[in-house]
């Protein structure tokens, strides 16, 4: 049973912003599905604020006469501040209600966008507080047409290092640094 709150739909205050968005094109019919559609980079973690500039971007891409609506976001509860269930889109056009799922369950960093007609869309979400070059490294390898690496791999340079040390007791971060400028992502996309 749904209580009052969760049948609330939540609308931002704001208008939509400009998503940080890198989407890989347009696969011809009947081609085979990439691991990731893309990668996007907001700039907080507050879903009302971000997701609605993403959910109107992600309805225009693809086939011009194939422009469904995105009815059904599903996020990973540990990304995000807020877990609102449903939120309003003001479009040029329209306005709808989006829902919105929270899981537990899903990867680090991916959202899932389901258009009214089932297709879907898999992104990688880089934090928001990634630096720049980070992000758009990862951005454009998730949007990569051969890219084979799911989202806690893409994710992986973007965290800090995990504490290893020398005998001396120094930080060794030569090996992170490398990796976080994306050299080993680089290297295993290179292969494939």
């Amino acid at each position: 049973m749904w209580t009052t709150t969760e049948r609330r739909t939540t609308i931002s205050l704001s208008p939509p912003s400009t998503p940080r968005l890198r989407l890989r094109p347009v696969a011809p019919p009947g081609s085979a599905r990439t691991v990731l559609d893309g990668a996007w980079w907001p700039r907080s973690t507050d879903p009302v604020a971000e997701l609605p500039g993403l959910i109107l971007a992600l309805q225009d891409h693809g086939p011009i006469d194939d422009h469904r609506p995105i009815t059904h976001v599903l996020l990973r509860v540990d990304d995000w501040d807020d877990r609102p269930r449903r939120l309003r889109i003001d479009g040029p056009d329209d306005a709808r209600v989006v829902r919105l799922s929270w899981f537990d369950s899903l990867p680090p960093g991916l959202l899932t966008a389901i258009h009214a007609d089932g297709r879907r869309v898999d992104l990688l979400t880089v934090p928001a507080s990634t630096s720049r070059a980070e992000a758009e490294a990862a951005m454009e390898l998730a949007s990569h047409p051969a890219n084979h690496l799911h989202t806690p791999d893409l994710l992986a340079p973007l965290t800090p290092p995990s504490g290893r040390t020398n005998r001396a007791g120094i930080r060794d971060e030569s090996e992170s640094a490398w990796e976080s400028e994306g050299g080993r992502l680089r290297e295993d996309l290179a292969a494939h």
